[in-house]
């Protein structure tokens, strides 16, 4: 017979070496982003010592009204991109929440998320704080964050498939991998995905995330999540590929391919909106006609898509929160001038 004491003796030490091994998880992905910041820094060290501002400057001057308005539209059709994320994750959950709701908790999060990094605690006190005035209990919310997020990793799981498997060549020249493994990773990503939306279409699934238990999108939903993760992830990269110099002939899919690469690393850095990490990535597989040429288009972008979305966020929030208590001071004064009629 165990007693309460040896029971709970058992139980720490069955759970010492799953706290172990995830200590040692934590430790070395600190460690892997560590070193993907530190070679970062130091290409973009070694990249600004060799440029020229003066170049720098000229060529920020060169780009074209035309390039900003292709940007400026791909960039928009990225944002609308994101309010799908939240959307479908408020279908998926049948919360009661109107599409204005959820497309402004959407935006705004990823928009200051995106900017500020720590994604779980900028874009999810965003969330938060939107969606409980909207009635959603906490636990719903953080449902909602999890769903949501799987849009973006469906997409890039999608993208970074049909890249390797387009153009397995090509990224060999640049990844150092075989084209026979640049198409064997691809078609397993492909397969993957296939398999994933087969084994959700054929019944209720459910996975545990946290102590939090989730019901997995059926067929239709996992097509939409993976139409609109591939359409933010294709628009956002479009943005930078009309930014870039002219002459710059690198095919779209390959394009595609690398700006994935640096994005991911930007997100296994934990560096906010990947900066640095991005950038080395981007200047060391990129064809340029100059180092200054293709900066120039890094910093626009960063403009375009990070600052000016990071802005129109705050700037939304605002009005938002303005609106909500105007509405809420006129219901008050209203109501006090009812009150004045009926004693008069």
């Amino acid at each position: 017979m165990i007693h309460a004491d040896d029971a709970d003796k058992h139980a720490v030490d069955a759970a010492r070496p799953a706290t172990s091994k995830h200590r040692w998880l934590k430790i070395a992905a600190a460690v892997f982003s560590l070193s993907i910041l530190t070679l970062s820094a130091y290409v973009v060290a070694r990249t600004l010592a060799t440029i020229s501002w003066a170049e720098l400057r000229i060529a920020i001057q060169m780009t074209s009204m035309e390039q900003f308005a292709i940007a400026g539209l791909f960039a928009t059709l990225s944002f609308i991109a994101w309010t799908g994320y939240d959307y479908l994750a408020v279908r998926q959950l049948g919360l009661q929440v109107r599409y204005r709701i959820a497309a402004l908790a959407s935006f705004t999060c990823y928009s200051i998320a995106n900017t500020l990094g720590f994604p779980l605690v900028t874009g999810g006190t965003v969330r938060f704080w939107l969606y409980s005035r909207a009635h959603v209990p906490a636990g719903k919310i953080a449902s909602l964050i999890v769903i949501a997020s799987a849009n973006y990793w469906l997409g890039s799981a999608l993208i970074i498939g049909v890249s390797l498997v387009l153009r397995s060549r090509e990224l060999a020249a640049i990844n150092h991998l075989h084209a026979s493994m640049n198409l064997l990773i691809g078609a397993a990503l492909l397969v993957g995905l296939v398999a994933y939306v087969a084994w959700v279409s054929l019944a209720h699934r459910k996975m545990h995330v946290q102590g939090v238990t989730l019901e997995l999108p059926g067929f239709w939903i996992t097509l939409a999540q993976l139409l609109v993760g591939t359409i933010d992830i294709l628009c956002a990269s479009a943005v930078l590929y009309a930014l870039l110099p002219s002459g710059q002939d690198i095919p779209f899919v390959t394009y595609v391919a690398i700006y994935m690469a640096a994005s991911l690393l930007g997100v296994a850095s934990n560096v906010p909106g990947g900066l640095g990490p991005f950038e080395a990535t981007m200047l060391q597989a990129l064809p340029g006609p100059s180092p200054e040429a293709l900066l120039a288009s890094l910093l626009m972008f960063r403009v375009v898509y990070y600052l000016i979305p990071f802005l129109l966020g705050l700037a939304l929030l605002g009005a938002h929160e303005a609106a909500r208590h105007w509405k809420a001071l006129r219901a008050a004064m209203l109501k006090a001038e009812a009150e004045r009629t009926r004693e008069g």
